[in-house]
Formats: structure tokens, sequence, C-alpha cells
């Protein structure tokens, strides 16, 4: 999220406080899913690699996106209507 302006009033700082206590859950709600993973026998590299791939995969997939309903614009079609043409599934 991005920054909220500060407000010198009681409500905002209690509002600041609610989302500091919130983001510490998170934190320690994914350290604790990094320690599950790690006991599980995966790495830290590993995991990192993972993530990275999953980035690179879902850039590319954009790409696709953004290419199919290009196509579909200039032929006056849904990008739902391309799928067949190229073997794709709706769940791609």
């Amino acid at each position: 999220p991005s920054p909220k302006p500060l407000q010198p009033n009681g409500a905002s700082e209690e509002a600041l406080r609610c989302e500091i206590k919130e983001l510490k859950q998170k934190d320690l709600a994914l350290d604790q899913e990094i320690a599950q993973l790690l006991s599980e026998g995966y790495s830290l590299e590993e995991l990192d690699k993972h993530i990275s791939l999953l980035h690179e995969y879902n850039e590319i997939k954009d790409a696709g996106q953004m290419l199919l309903g290009k196509l579909a614009v200039i032929r006056g079609v849904t990008t739902k209507q391309l799928y067949p043409e190229y073997d794709l599934e709706l769940s791609d």
C-alpha cells in the first residue's frame, strides 16, 4: 500500500498503530511459512529461484495476454475466441 499522508489527530495515529500491528502479523506469518518450508527440506536459494521464475513466468504471460488482446482487437473478436486457435485453455 502507498504511504498515507500524516494527519496530526489521534484517529490517524490509531490507524497507523493498527497498520503497524497488521504488518507485524504478516511478517510473523511469512517467517513461520519460511520456517515451515525450510523444515520440509527447501533451501532459501531454491525458494528465491522459484519466486524469480514465477515472476518471469507472470511477465511472459502478461505479454502474451497483451498480444492476444491486440490481435483480438485487430480481428474484431474476443480474446476468448482466440484461445482454441492457439491451443490455449481458458485457465492459461
